[in-house]
């Protein structure tokens, strides 16, 4: 069974703005070594596509944190899967997810990564959603603002499925659905 499949980013616009993002965080590293780490799973497919466009030298990490779980509204708590295996003591780190939602996650794992010692922190993110942030969740580089809506595609899933789609969509079914209740 698959969604009704609305887009809502391009796959065009995707990559196009990404390739901008990209230029952005060269300019802020100014050349100097970048730790990037990246969010699992959701921001796999954007971080992939950030990373072969920089131009500053990177290191790449990843960890696993979430506040969503497999439901479609967060749980309020953030679960880390996973620990860095890079040291980001003295570093300047380029942390990568694919959406900025209640901002849970973000500020969890900027505090986390402070405790490590990392000397500098920017969040860059693909999708920015509409709502208010948790106090601290704040992103330097964002893709797109977006509605509140569930989004999937590009890395984002729904219900673990539909990460492989080459573009940003939302199915208006699951729209009625939580404008029902």
């Amino acid at each position: 069974m698959s969604a009704p499949h609305r887009v809502l980013i391009s796959e065009k616009r995707v990559l196009k703005r990404i390739a901008a993002l990209a230029r952005e965080v060269d300019a802020w590293s100014r050349g100097k070594r970048v730790v990037v780490v990246g969010v699992l799973n959701g921001s796999i497919l954007f971080l992939s596509d950030l990373v072969r466009r920089l131009h500053s030298p990177v290191a790449l990490d990843c960890l696993a944190a979430s506040s969503y779980g497999k439901a479609r509204k967060s749980r309020g708590k953030v679960i880390f899967n996973r620990r860095l295996r890079l040291n980001v003591r003295g570093a300047d780190v380029l942390l990568v997810d694919d959406i900025l939602d209640t901002g849970r996650t973000l500020t969890a794992l900027t505090r986390f990564l402070r405790r490590l010692g990392a000397r500098r922190i920017e969040a860059c993110v693909l999708l920015r959603k509409a709502v208010p942030h948790a106090s601290g969740a704040f992103a330097r580089f964002v893709g797109f603002d977006i509605p509140d809506r569930f989004v999937y595609g590009y890395g984002l899933d729904l219900a673990e499925r539909f990460r492989n789609l080459r573009f940003i969509a939302y199915a208006p079914k699951i729209e009625r659905k939580k404008r029902d209740r």
